[in-house]
């Protein structure tokens, strides 16, 4: 009998070349972690460092109960789903935790010297109210990198990379809800 069966449901993200995997239990508490490539994987994520192992894999990006899986251009999703499921199987099987204690090498931060203290934390509070859930839903995540002279410097990771609805969505979406929460102080959203 076994008392932990795992399923787990795929969901489409607006990137043609990401998907959604939603695992139904607890992966990452309180954050993410992305991977760009195997080698970043390798120390840090027992996980992603099995998906990886699938051909046609070229990025990894695991949320709190959800993973997303980037595929190179022209490899089906088919192809990686039937490679996936073993891997998946073996990974929950081995008992081997999802990240190691291995911190990564952080993207440096973007201006904020100069800023004030209470902008930073009001454009921090916008984006992890009003937008991260909106972006996590789809796969990915966005996280804040910065404030320098108007400019809001954000990263974006997981089925957001490389999409092709990105840069409306950071335009559209978040630099619109920026400014109208902040007037006169945000001209601008760029990602990093």
């Amino acid at each position: 009998m076994q008392d932990d069966i795992l399923t787990i449901r795929t969901e489409r993200t607006p990137n043609p070349n990401s998907l959604k995997y939603q695992v139904g239990k607890l992966l990452i508490a309180g954050g993410s972690a992305n991977f760009p490539t195997p080698e970043s994987a390798e120390e840090r994520s027992p996980l992603a460092s099995k998906i990886f192992a699938i051909t046609g894999v070229t990025g990894v990006f695991i949320g709190s109960d959800f993973f997303t899986v980037n595929r190179k251009e022209g490899t089906s999703w088919q192809e990686i789903n039937e490679y996936l499921a073993p891997a998946l199987e073996a990974f929950f099987e081995s008992g081997d935790p999802v990240l190691t204690a291995k911190k990564p090498k952080e993207m440096p931060m973007v201006g904020d010297a100069g800023t004030d203290p209470a902008l930073v934390a009001e454009i921090q509070r916008l984006l992890d109210e009003k937008v991260r859930p909106a972006v996590q839903n789809d796969g990915g995540d966005i996280l804040y990198r910065g404030y320098e002279k108007g400019i809001v410097y954000l990263e974006m990771h997981g089925a957001c990379t490389d999409c092709p609805s990105s840069t409306a969505t950071l335009k559209i979406g978040v630099e619109t809800m920026l400014k109208q929460h902040l007037p006169d102080k945000i001209h601008a959203v760029e990602a990093l």
